[in-house]
């Protein structure tokens, strides 16, 4: 349970120099005073300032925060301090994934309604996953190094032929847009639906059948997100697109 802060007074060591201002500084100030303290700022505005702070408390970096004379640390540990949560770095988390497809869904509607007049329709489902697609195949490429490695550790046709971790964001970016604007169907379906199944294979042997804990490469490298329940679903989405778009392109669905 967070601490009684209510009358206690903290004071702050932070950078504000003209061409830098810390922004955990910033975060540390916004924490102790929505904990009830007052904070005396203290303000380092020069580099000479700074190592000469750092030399006097034997510290290698800023803010630090000081309690009744009992220096607390930096951001993470003023958090820890008053039982305020931070997430680490390294820790698992799906919240990339939520806010895609929570974003993507809105999208969805949004081009639903401009286009329908309506809020829902048909179409809003395959809108919605084309739109999934293509913000996934950013996520991907923002960093396509990055996330052609991480792709290496799962996926069997990256592992055969290298390369295909360069392309793939590529096709699904590719694919998602054609379905979103429901053109070359004879393209984009087939292309959704060879690199879909081909993941979805991938997924299921690395996570359901070898039982390995890796990370997810679904929303890019450098993520946190487990493979799995997400990948798989990604996956199973784009093979059922790609179904749905050829049934109607044969005229066998209206």
């Amino acid at each position: 349970m967070p601490k009684d802060t209510t009358t206690k007074t903290a004071t702050l060591y932070r950078i504000v120099m003209t061409d830098h201002m810390c922004p955990y500084g910033l975060k540390s100030k916004d924490l102790l005073e929505r904990n009830g303290y007052i904070v005396k700022d203290r303000h380092l505005t020069s580099r000479d300032a700074v190592y000469t702070f750092k030399a006097k408390h034997d510290v290698k970096s800023t803010p630090q925060t000081f309690v009744d004379d009992e220096r607390i640390g930096g951001y993470e540990d003023l958090a820890k301090h008053l039982g305020v949560g931070v997430k680490s770095k390294d820790e698992t988390t799906y919240q990339p994934v939520i806010a895609l497809f929570a974003v993507a869904a809105l999208m969805a509607v949004a081009v639903t309604w401009v286009s329908l007049g309506t809020v829902f329709a048909g179409r809003t489902i395959e809108w919605f996953i084309s739109i999934s697609m293509v913000l996934l195949g950013l996520q991907k490429l923002k960093d396509l190094e990055s996330f052609a490695t991480m792709f290496l550790n799962y996926d069997l046709l990256a592992q055969r032929w290298v390369r295909y971790g360069y392309v793939y964001p590529f096709a699904e970016t590719g694919a998602g847009l054609l379905m979103m604007a429901g053109v070359l169907t004879w393209l984009s379906a087939p292309v959704a639906l060879v690199v879909a199944g081909i993941g979805t294979v991938s997924v299921f042997k690395a996570v359901y059948i070898e039982g390995r804990e890796l990370r997810c490469a679904c929303v890019g490298g450098n993520n946190n997100v487990p493979l799995g329940f997400v990948s798989l679903t990604e996956n199973l989405m784009m093979v059922g697109m790609a179904i749905w778009m050829l049934t109607k392109a044969l005229g066998f669905v209206g």
